[in-house]
């Protein structure tokens, strides 16, 4: 019997991706039409858009076993370029993160993101030998995998985009069989140094669930009083760790609380961007009709600020759509992990699933002031010929995973 067209292409996937670019490109258009020096981003976009579309569709054909045989060399490769930025990179907005060849600005980080899920997929892949997340030693392994670029690109001062390295840890980690408890024993001291950031009641009321939980693990008393020690440490800790902080990081930390406490510095992006998506109702007022967006009320909005341009000129119901496009791309990355007889590629796709959800859950959560302001671009969407071009390689890995999900290597 002859294969379903649908059954070799993942056409959910590519239009949903082609729909992001393609909105992307518009929104960028209108973010710079009142911008008579940047006019030429949305072309940018438009031609990066078509050569990743062909990186996009090459990738797709590749065979599965191409990803995983040179997973560590990529990985390497990348390490390098990050260690090389730091030397000889062009800093911008305080980041030293770019090499700027024939004009434009090139992030190697970016592709450091591909290289790491794959080299830690490819490590923690059980047909590689036998490596196993519960294990201590390959569980350290593992996480270095990912200390490596978290560092680098922290000294790069992009904490944006080295907290993204985090973003797919716990994910991969899961998907590969870590443990409950493990898992846990990860999270909730994270969980509750947040707590106590938001005040001592909350952390109390953490620390409860904490102690209960580690009651049902019934893991001997031994290590779960250490758990328990590295949880209460977490929170009391946290404070003295702000504290630590660059003067501009707790004033972007804070801004998420009370922008108005720094309405001209830390909180002004996050007023303009609130008051421009509050502004555009359910409807939105129209195609270059928003006037945050064309009086240019918000620095970069081409970039970071991309979905606030969205929210005041074509409303909530344009602003569900991009999400709900989001969520089409996630749970379609998720259900072809679900579905690969390849266990690297199944991994690679959980790892991809998540570094667009921490993206869309980062990006949309500080326009609209839930989030701090930490320069996560809105993968697909906001400018940026890396940015853009390693998500949509991302894609195609996805639909690489679709097409051969019966195939085992």
């Amino acid at each position: 019997m002859r294969e379903k067209f649908t059954d070799k292409y993942d056409l959910t996937l590519f239009i949903t991706t082609m729909l992001m670019v393609s909105i992307g490109i518009v929104a960028i258009f209108s973010a710079t039409f009142a911008n008579t020096s940047n006019t030429d981003f949305y072309l940018k976009q438009l031609i990066f858009g078509v050569i990743g579309l062909v990186i996009m569709v090459v990738i797709s054909f590749l065979p599965p076993k191409y990803f995983s045989k040179f997973s560590y060399a990529s990985y390497i490769f990348a390490i390098i370029l990050l260690v090389l930025v730091l030397l000889f990179g062009k800093t911008i907005n305080g980041n030293k993160s770019w090499f700027y060849i024939g004009g434009f600005g090139i992030q190697p980080s970016e592709f450091a993101k591909i290289a790491t899920v794959l080299a830690l997929a490819n490590f923690l892949n059980p047909g590689e030998g036998d490596k196993n997340p519960n294990k201590i030693l390959d569980f350290i392994k593992a996480c270095i995998f990912i200390l490596i670029p978290f560092t680098l690109v922290k000294l790069q001062h992009d904490t944006g985009t080295s907290l993204v390295f985090l973003s797919f840890l716990i994910p991969i980690f899961f998907w590969a069989g870590l443990s409950p408890f493990i898992l846990f024993s990860i999270i909730a001291p994270v969980a509750l140094a947040i707590l106590s950031f938001l005040g001592n009641i909350y952390f109390y009321a953490g620390l409860i669930v904490v102690i209960i939980s580690l009651y049902f693990f019934k893991r001997g008393i031994l290590i779960s009083v250490l758990v328990l020690a590295i949880n209460i440490t977490a929170g009391f800790s946290v404070h003295f760790l702000y504290s630590k902080l660059q003067v501009y990081q707790q004033n972007r930390i804070m801004a998420v609380f009370d922008p108005t406490l720094d309405p001209l510095g830390s909180g002004y992006n996050v007023i303009q961007s609130k008051v421009a998506i509050g502004s555009g109702g359910i409807f939105g007022k129209g195609f270059l009709q928003g006037t945050q967006t064309q009086l240019r009320f918000i620095p970069e909005q081409w970039t970071d600020f991309i979905f606030c341009m969205i929210g005041e000129e074509f409303g909530l119901i344009g602003a569900s759509v991009i999400i709900i496009l989001y969520l089409i791309i996630i749970l379609k990355l998720i259900n072809n992990a679900s579905s690969s007889r390849n266990k690297f590629m199944s991994l690679t796709c959980i790892g991809f699933a998540s570094l667009f959800l921490f993206h869309l859950l980062i990006n949309v959560g500080m326009t609209i002031g839930i989030m701090p302001v930490i320069g996560i671009p809105l993968p697909l969407v906001s400018y940026g010929v890396s940015s853009l071009l390693s998500f949509m390689a991302m894609i195609g890995i996805g639909m690489n995973a679709y097409r051969h999900r019966n195939i085992y290597i």
